[in-house]
């Protein structure tokens, strides 16, 4: 983690590396010589190894927390996606709709984010499968976070039905429209880049698959939330900022998930809508978020969430950036060839450095630089997402 001190020098090296997509020549190993049926394989086997820690009766693994639990349902609904297969379907539709009537809007503790993750896994297996019931519980969860989602009238009075208390209809002379309160509960005050990031791209999502526009212009508005409240000048995503007084969590405070998640749904946007603007501004925060040194050395490896003792939430943030830039590489096509290398040339860097640093068989620590050790729930679920990227963008 950057201290405060380090920070202006990260913003000047962000402004600069906006405008440059080359790769860094100091990056570890940013090739890959791997078939995709390969590929495939050694996916599928990461996916396999940590299937026998499922409880089939509340649908989460043994040793990770109940949002990294579903995140290994969107990496293997991505899994079979990406590699146009239904290897996994049915256990993937069963535990989705099992969980979802576990937990009304798929809300365990009162935790939007929470919630948002488990309907993200069901709008990709819709994606993956076509299973409307699964776009339906997206939806009907979506729906319920709307009512955490400030709106205009809200900004303008100051207040919002789900909460109890007065808050600021702008912060820092930017409108505070669009943010998306992280808890439940009444008397919480935080908003928060990941929640927000998430309901952008769950909108965007479901706008491009039902063509709504109360989807779109959900994302827009939280899209720009991001932009204009809870982005750095170097275009990282902050985390938290409270709603009644504007007060921020610190502006070191960066980490992988939060400009991952909003870059995910910047794509999807930037072609639901057709506006190129969505288009620059996912360009800027991918090349940022795969140059700084927030999270990675000059090697290129990301070094976040490394817990080799014990899980924590940060041991499943960095595989979100690395979902979030195979979306990005899937859906730039050629429109962007140097983008498309770099983001191929960061995913090797990651992959390899799985495979040759931190693997034990088919096991992978959470310490992507090593060193190797025997499995753990949680260093299994944070290479999930490396090896579905690597299907296509490695």
């Amino acid at each position: 983690m950057l201290g405060v001190a380090c920070l202006s020098l990260l913003s000047l090296a962000g402004l600069s590396s906006a405008q440059d997509l080359g790769v860094p020549l100091s990056w570890r190993e940013f090739s890959n010589d791997r078939s995709r049926d390969e590929r495939i394989s050694i996916s599928q086997a990461a996916i396999d190894a940590i299937l026998p820690q499922l409880d089939t009766g509340n649908g989460e693994f043994s040793g990770i927390g109940y949002w990294q639990s579903g995140n290994v349902w969107a990496s293997m609904a991505n899994e079979d996606h990406r590699a146009g297969t239904t290897v996994y379907q049915g256990q993937v539709v069963d535990q989705l709709n099992n969980v979802f009537n576990l937990h009304a809007n798929y809300d365990q503790w009162g935790f939007n984010d929470d919630a948002m993750w488990w309907a993200t896994a069901a709008y990709y297996a819709y994606r993956a499968y076509g299973d409307s019931t699964l776009l339906n519980y997206a939806i009907t969860t979506w729906e319920h976070i709307s009512t955490f989602a400030i709106s205009q009238d809200n900004a303008n009075s100051g207040s919002i039905p789900t909460k109890n208390f007065g808050f600021q209809g702008s912060c820092d002379g930017q409108s505070m429209v669009g943010g998306v309160f992280w808890k439940v509960d009444a008397s919480d005050n935080g908003i928060n880049g990941i929640t927000t990031s998430l309901y952008s791209t769950l909108s965007a999502f479901l706008g491009e698959a039902t063509g709504e526009s109360r989807f779109i212009d959900a994302a827009i508005r939280s899209a720009n939330w991001i932009k204009n409240v809870n982005m750095n000048s170097d275009y990282l995503v902050l985390d938290t900022v409270h709603a009644t007084d504007c007060t921020r969590s610190p502006d070191n405070w960066l980490f992988t998930y939060n400009s991952g998640k909003y870059l995910e749904g910047l794509n999807v946007l930037a072609d639901v809508t057709g506006d190129d603007a969505w288009k620059s501004l996912a360009v800027n925060v991918a090349n940022a978020a795969m140059k700084t040194s927030a999270w990675q050395g000059s090697n290129g490896v990301i070094t976040e969430g490394a817990s080799p003792n014990e899980n924590n939430d940060g041991v499943g943030f960095k595989s979100i950036l690395l979902r979030a830039l195979d979306e990005t590489y899937n859906r730039r096509g050629g429109d962007n060839e140097s983008l498309r290398i770099l983001i191929h040339s960061y995913v090797c860097v990651q992959f390899n450095a799985l495979l040759e640093l931190a693997a034990d068989g088919n096991n992978y620590s959470s310490a992507w630089a090593g060193p190797a050790q025997g499995f753990t729930t949680w260093g299994q679920m944070a290479a999930l997402d490396v090896f579905v990227a690597a299907i296509h963008a490695a």
